[in-house]
């Protein structure tokens, strides 16, 4: 955005404002003519003072941001009070100044000295035509009232007033020393919040624009010089937040309030005045940053839980892959003894079986012996008697069939061992 008025666009109302700025500067000197006394310079200070209040408490605090509230009648004493400055309507005034907190040192900012340098903010801003009208979408709440809209379109009629009162009283001195005076210094010392609170003083608050506070601002304009303060919260009706902060002006409404011209003040709560969250804010934000810290402890126990779960299952499968070996070791050792086992009943069937092998060998030779023996004893009793031989012969037979049944249940029984022994030694297998 360019902030030079070119000249082929300047029209009759540039030129008409820029006379009557440079031309009061000029008619100071008239003084020189006029003659001036202390009293005449002590009128000046009382008159910038009074109008400088009506700019500050009026243009600003009331009509720009409504700090406080007032009844009709005050509201119309007010903007007349603040219109004596010279400084168009109030409708006007407030207008540009919501604009100029939006875009605060931004391109679109109205007086920006970081956007279009010290003279530009301090006073070149003013004869810019593109500023001549006012955005009426921004100052609703004051255009419903039909006074304010009048007064604003006529708001050269308070400070001619106001001129024509003080040549009534004090003559060509009243005008020029009383008047012109007070309103040049008046106009300057209002400019100086443009211009100079946004490059000297303090920052107390990290705003987004370049906003300063100034001690020595704040007694030229009556407390304004805290702009600071200001940009930091817009809504307080006082813009020294501290004791040690001089703020005329708020003293001044404070003054009125207790009379009953004015109320509500709106002070700043103290959380803004320390730079700390609003306390449902500052609740919301201790809520979600208890979350935030009970989310990273979850998370941290469920890592940890992981971690575990994990050591766990290293634990496990060590445990496991010791217990698989040992069970192996266990069941290998369980094998061999067995083997060992089996080899035992091996060899002691073997044994038995050849025992039982050799007992029925011995038993064949003691029934051959039997036989030989019978056969003796019945070639004997042949020579007796034939009844002898048949007994004989019958005692011989049974006696051989004994021994044969005997002989068949030792081998049977032998037969039995051996096929019990291989099964079991299959079962083991």
């Amino acid at each position: 955005m360019s902030h030079v008025s070119s000249p082929q666009n300047r029209n009759f109302a540039w030129w008409l404002s820029a006379f009557r700025f440079w031309g009061f500067h000029v008619a100071c000197l008239a003084a020189i003519w006029t003659g001036f006394d202390a009293v005449d310079i002590a009128v000046c200070i009382g008159l910038y003072l009074v109008r400088m209040f009506g700019v500050t408490a009026g243009y600003h605090r009331y009509f720009s941001h409504r700090t406080y509230k007032m009844g009709r009648v005050m509201q119309f004493v007010m903007a007349c009070l603040a219109q004596t400055s010279f400084q168009k309507g109030v409708i006007w005034w407030a207008s540009h100044h919501r604009h100029h907190h939006k875009y605060s040192d931004q391109p679109e900012d109205v007086h920006s000295v970081r956007q279009g340098g010290f003279w530009w903010a301090h006073v070149g801003w003013i004869f810019d035509e593109r500023w001549e009208k006012t955005d009426l979408a921004r100052v609703k709440d004051l255009a419903r009232f039909p006074e304010l809209m009048w007064l604003d379109r006529w708001h050269a009629v308070p400070p001619v007033i106001l001129a024509l009162v003080c040549f009534a009283l004090g003559g060509w001195t009243g005008l020029v020393v009383w008047f012109m005076w007070s309103t040049v210094l008046l106009w300057h010392g209002t400019f100086t919040i443009n211009s100079l609170a946004h490059v000297f003083g303090r920052r107390r608050y990290d705003t987004t624009d370049d906003s300063k506070n100034s001690f020595i601002l704040a007694v030229i304009t009556l407390g304004e010089g805290w702009h600071n303060n200001h940009h930091h919260f817009q809504a307080s009706v006082n813009q020294g937040f501290y004791w040690w902060e001089i703020d005329v002006t708020y003293y001044a409404l404070w003054a009125l309030s207790k009379v009953g011209l004015v109320q509500d003040l709106k002070r700043p709560p103290l959380h803004v005045v320390e730079d700390r969250p609003h306390p449902v804010v500052a609740f919301r934000q201790s809520a979600a940053q208890i979350k935030l810290e009970a989310m990273a402890a979850m998370d941290e126990l469920t890592e940890a839980a992981k971690l575990r779960a994990s050591a766990a299952q290293v634990v496990f499968e060590e445990g496991m892959a010791r217990a698989k070996t040992e069970a192996h070791e266990l069941f290998e050792d369980g094998m061999q003894r067995m083997k060992l086992q089996r080899d035992s009943l091996v060899r002691r069937f073997d044994d038995m079986g050849n025992a039982i092998e050799e007992a029925a060998v011995g038993f064949e030779d003691r029934l051959a012996e039997i036989e030989r023996r019978a056969e003796a004893h019945l070639r004997e009793l042949e020579q007796t008697s034939i009844q002898a031989d048949r007994e004989a012969m019958k005692m011989a037979d049974e006696i051989a069939a004994s021994a044969r049944r005997a002989l068949t249940e030792i081998q049977e029984k032998g037969q039995s061992i051996r096929q019990a022994t291989q099964h079991d030694l299959s079962l083991q297998n």
